[in-house]
């Protein structure tokens, strides 16, 4: 389990930390011509390499076999997929690298999913949990909710989206803490007070459309943190 932990630690920084917007949009617009496609597998090599401390010989089989299919997946992804697919060519493509980071973990060691030891897991996990709460969350729900972005914005709403993806980070860390602490009640005082907050804005506009797009990424924001407070609590109890 320890391994695979390693494995997904070392995914989600390749995937959403360290790959900047440009890259992504490089990918598709050059495709398999792209060079920042190789440069996303290079660093996905490299951190693979540092979180099994650069013991090649050991695991270069599961090295090999999960950056070969991450460059396979990645290039059907961006060769098939159009606009109206993008987020379905996105779960298909995170399904399918998770998938391969079990069988390469598989390899090694039998995969349990509640052999969790202690003095390994937990800040591992934890770490995985805050990446999950931050950068991940914020680039699924842009994902799904950029279909019903209003297209009537003001000048100012640049700084303004900026400051809300800060706002879904903190209210996503809040809930997480909330709920590992079984402060459940807590939750509904955070939704009370971000509604106060945003109904001044939302009557102000009279945007129907401008609220819905609210109200959705506020239920996918807390969806999504009540999910890895639940996840991480579930595992945390078996350490």
């Amino acid at each position: 389990m320890f391994l695979f932990l390693k494995f997904l630690l070392a995914h989600i920084l390749g995937d959403f930390v360290f790959q900047p917007t440009n890259w992504v949009i490089n990918k598709e617009e050059k495709k398999i011509k792209a060079p920042k496609l190789y440069l996303h597998i290079l660093v996905h090599a490299l951190l693979l390499l540092l979180v099994i401390q650069f013991q090649l010989k050991e695991y270069w089989l599961g090295i090999v076999l999960i950056v070969t299919s991450h460059y396979v997946f990645d290039v059907l992804k961006i060769t098939y997929q159009k606009k109206k697919t993008k987020r379905t060519w996105f779960v298909i493509d995170q399904i399918l690298h998770l998938f391969v980071l079990i069988v390469a973990a598989t390899i090694y060691t039998e995969f349990n999913y509640l052999a969790i030891h202690y003095y390994n897991d937990k800040y591992v996990l934890l770490l995985l949990a805050f990446l999950l709460l931050t950068k991940v969350s914020s680039i699924i729900i842009k994902q799904f909710i950029t279909q019903w972005q209003p297209e009537n914005k003001n000048e100012n709403d640049a700084s303004l989206a900026k400051a809300g993806r800060y706002i879904g980070i903190l209210e996503r860390l809040f809930v997480f803490v909330f709920v590992v602490t079984n402060h459940w009640e807590a939750i509904g005082f955070l939704i009370a007070a971000k509604s106060v907050f945003r109904f001044g804005d939302l009557t102000s506009s009279k945007d129907r459309k401008l609220t819905e797009y609210i109200l959705i990424g506020t239920l996918l924001s807390f969806g999504l943190a009540i999910l890895i407070g639940i996840l991480y609590s579930y595992a945390v109890i078996r350490l």
